[in-house]
């Protein structure tokens, strides 16, 4: 802990490498899984395969990813663009199948009422649909965002920069004040935007919060006042 007080602008300065590569990933997977996964929604075969490709996807380790994308798509070991892919392969492979079950939250008499009004399919997908899916989309965003910011960390065995830079300088340092640095500084900043996700989703859905109801005490009694004896 003393060494993390002593070194805090080291920290923070990994820390923004770190936000960069877990969560350009993020939103660059959303970007592709919402278009892709609300088409796939109405086409059960296509929605199967995109699922079990999506499966695959994510059983494929972090490190071997790591380690043979340069060679795939011609960069340098190092370049933190290989990081970026990786994790956009597995942000995409999770959100690929949890958009399609968000949209399937959407109650069915709420899109034949959208339906019936005019809405073209785009149309009713954008200013329906969406809007009530993200209570389900949401809580995958957080998973997603959290496991990000967690295999950012596998980057640093192959060079490449982040906060698990703090794990590896420790082991060979043989300092476990900075290695235990860096598992806080990965959990703060996971949970920090465990709840920032929960508290955007929670603003983005002001009709899913319960209105609290008055106390039996402050509903007026509905007893008929006792006559008194004639």
């Amino acid at each position: 802990m003393r060494w993390l007080l002593d070194n805090f602008s080291v920290v923070v300065d990994l820390t923004k490498t770190h936000l960069y590569l877990a969560l350009v990933p993020l939103l660059i997977g959303l970007m592709i899984a919402v278009p892709v996964g609300s088409v796939v929604k109405g086409v059960p075969w296509l929605r199967k395969i995109t699922l079990i490709a999506a499966g695959i996807a994510f059983t494929i380790p972090s490190l071997a990813l790591f380690v043979t994308i340069p060679s795939i798509v011609g960069l340098q070991i190092l370049d933190p663009l290989n990081v970026v892919i990786a994790l956009t392969i597995y942000s995409t492979a999770l959100l690929i199948r949890a958009v399609p079950e968000a949209l399937d939250s959407v109650p069915a008499d709420v899109v034949d009422s959208a339906t019936a009004m005019g809405f073209t399919r785009l149309g009713r997908v954008l200013t329906v649909d969406l809007p009530l899916a993200i209570p389900v989309l949401v809580a995958t965003v957080r998973v997603v965002a959290v496991t990000n910011i967690s295999l950012v960390s596998v980057g640093s065995v192959i060079g490449i920069g982040g906060l698990g830079t703090l794990f590896t300088q420790g082991y060979h340092r043989d300092y476990p004040d900075q290695i235990l640095a860096g598992i806080i500084a990965i959990a703060v900043l996971a949970l920090t935007f465990d709840v920032l996700l929960y508290l955007v989703g929670r603003l983005l859905t002001p009709w899913t919060r319960q209105f609290r109801r008055p106390s039996a005490e402050q509903w007026p009694s509905s007893a008929p006042a006792s006559e008194g004896a004639s």
